[in-house]
C-alpha cells in the first residue's frame, strides 16, 4: 500500500510548526502549549491521510529527537516499521548494547503426566462461552521511554512500546514480585575482586526499589567485609554482633521491625537494609557457629521477605555453609576473565557433590558477568558466558559502568543500560524461583 509522506518541522520554541507534505510546505500550525501542538500534529496527518485515502508517514522534527510514526486515516498511530528496519541493520558494538545480554539454556526434563482437574476447580470455572466482564489489565504496560512514552504522555494515544521496552517492562514485573516465606539469595564466587559486594547491593536495590521494602543485604563474611563501606551508613554504628546478642528479644511476641532499625542501615534511595559486618575486627574474633546464624537467621526472616547474602572467600567457615543450608537461590558473579570465572565454575562443582539440596542449587543459579574494566574485549566477554553454557541455566552481562569500581553503590549512579542490566539480572533470578516453585 502506497503511502504519503509528511513531515513537521518544530519551531524552537516548541507551540509552532511548519507542515510539509510531499516535501512541499503546505501550512504552518501553532498552539499554546508544546503538547497541544503535538497532539495538532498527530491529528492533521490523520485528517490528511483520511483526504488522501492512505496512511501518512510523519516525522515530526523536534529540539529533542526526531520522531516517525505511521498515521491512518482512522486515528490510529504506530511506529513507522520501515524506519526502525533500516535502524537495526547497523552494525552494534556487542559492550555497548541498550538491550542487556541474558542467556537463557533450556535444560530438558521428562515431561509430567497432566493432571486431571479437580472438582473444585470445574465447579469454579466459569460457563462455557461466556468470558469475564473483568479486563486482565496485567500486560496493558504503557511505554514509558523514548518517542513512543513521549507521544503517550503528551496526547494520550496508546502506543504499544517497543521490543526492548516490552523486555524491560517484563523484566521490572519479575522483580516486583513477592514469594510467601520469603527467599534467600546467596551470592558466591571463592575468588575476592569479581563482584559479590556489588552484585548483592544491585540485586538488593533492585528487588526492593521495584517490589517494595522488606529486602535486607546481609554481609555475611568473616574477614573484613566492605558492604558496610559501601552503602549508606545509618545514624548508629551497629553490626552483626550487636544483632546478635538481641536475637531472643527480637522473636518475643511484643517486639516489632522498628526495632530491628537499630541493627540495620537503611538505603533511603535504594531501599533495602543492610545487616553489616565489623570490618575492624579480625576473622577469629566475628566467626560465626551454626547455631548463631540460625539465631540471626530467624530473626531476620522475621522481619524480611528477601535476605541477599554477601559473602567472603573462605567456603569451608561454618557461617558460610549454613548459609547454604538455608540458601533458596545461588547468584555467581564472575569478571570475564579466565581466574575467576574458572573459581566460579569450580565452586559450583563443588557445592553439586555436597549434597542434594546443594545440587539443585547450582542446577538452578544464575551468573553475572560484570565488565569491570572499559578496554575488555567483547571476544573475552562472549568466551566466558559460553563456557558457563554446561554449568548454569542463566547467564546475564553487566556492560562497564564506571560508578561500579569503587566507592558508593548507588542504583542512580548507574548508566541507563547498565540498570537494564541489572534489572535483567534481578529477573533471571526470579524466574529460577518461580521455576523452583512450579
Amino acid at each position: 500500500m502506497s503511502t504519503l509522506e509528511m513531515t513537521a518541522d518544530v519551531a524552537p520554541n516548541g507551540t509552532e510548526a511548519t507542515v510539509s507534505v510531499a516535501g512541499q510546505p503546505t501550512e504552518t500550525v501553532q498552539y499554546a502549549r508544546e503538547d497541544q501542538l503535538r497532539t495538532g500534529i498527530i491529528q492533521r496527518a490523520s485528517e490528511i491521510a483520511r483526504e488522501n485515502g492512505t496512511d501518512v508517514r510523519l516525522t515530526s522534527k523536534q529540539s529533542n529527537g526526531v520522531f516517525r510514526l505511521l498515521v491512518s486515516g482512522d486515528g490510529r498511530v504506530s511506529p513507522d516499521n520501515r524506519v526502525e528496519l533500516q535502524e537495526h541493520t547497523a552494525p552494534v558494538e556487542p559492550l555497548r548494547r541498550t538491550r542487556p545480554m541474558v542467556v537463557e539454556r533450556e535444560i530438558q526434563t521428562p515431561a509430567a503426566p497432566e493432571a486431571e482437574p479437580t472438582q473444585e476447580a470445574v465447579e469454579e470455572a466459569p460457563e462455557e462461552g461466556r468470558r469475564s466482564f473483568l479486563a486482565d489489565d496485567s500486560a496493558a504496560l504503557p511505554p514509558a521511554t523514548g518517542w513512543r512514552g513521549l507521544v503517550t504522555r503528551t496526547t494520550g494515544i496508546k502506543i504499544a512500546p517497543s521490543l526492548a521496552e516490552q523486555e524491560r517492562l517484563m523484566n521490572v514485573r519479575a522483580v516486583s514480585q513477592h514469594w510467601a516465606g520469603g527467599r534467600s539469595i546467596s551470592v558466591v564466587n571463592g575468588k575476592g575482586g569479581v563482584g559479590k559486594t556489588l552484585t548483592t547491593a544491585m540485586l538488593s536495590a533492585v528487588f526492593a526499589r521495584h517490589g517494595g521494602s522488606g529486602v535486607i543485604a546481609w554481609d555475611n563474611n568473616d574477614t573484613r567485609g566492605t558492604l558496610g563501606w559501601r552503602t549508606e551508613r545509618s545514624s548508629h554504628n551497629a553490626t552483626i554482633q550487636d544483632l546478635g546478642g538481641v536475637t531472643e528479644q527480637l522473636m518475643q511476641p511484643t517486639a516489632t521491625i522498628g526495632d530491628l532499625a537499630l541493627y540495620v542501615h537503611h538505603q533511603s534511595a535504594d531501599m533495602y537494609d543492610v545487616l553489616r559486618s565489623n570490618p575492624k575486627l579480625l576473622a577469629s574474633d566475628q566467626r560465626l557457629t551454626a547455631a548463631e546464624f540460625d539465631a540471626l537467621n530467624e530473626v531476620i526472616k522475621k522481619y524480611s521477605r528477601m535476605v541477599i547474602f554477601d559473602t567472603g572467600n573462605d567456603e569451608s567457615s561454618e557461617r558460610w555453609l549454613r548459609m547454604i543450608d538455608h540458601s533458596d537461590q545461588l547468584v555467581v558473579p564472575t569478571s570475564p576473565s579466565g581466574e575467576a570465572a574458572e573459581s566460579a565454575a569450580l565452586l559450583l562443582e563443588e557445592l553439586s557433590q555436597r549434597d542434594e539440596r546443594s545440587a539443585k542449587l547450582v542446577k538452578n543459579a544464575v551468573v553475572v558477568v560484570t565488565v569491570a574494566e572499559r578496554s575488555t574485549p567483547a571476544a573475552e566477554v562472549a568466551r566466558i558466558v559460553s563456557g558457563f553454557e554446561k554449568v548454569a541455566p542463566r547467564t546475564v552481562v553487566i556492560p562497564f559502568d564506571p560508578s561500579l569500581k569503587s566507592g558508593a553503590l548507588r542504583f542512580d549512579s548507574l548508566k541507563p543500560a547498565t540498570k537494564n542490566a541489572w534489572i535483567a539480572a534481578g529477573a533471571a533470578v526470579a524466574a529460577s524461583l518461580n521455576e523452583q516453585n512450579a
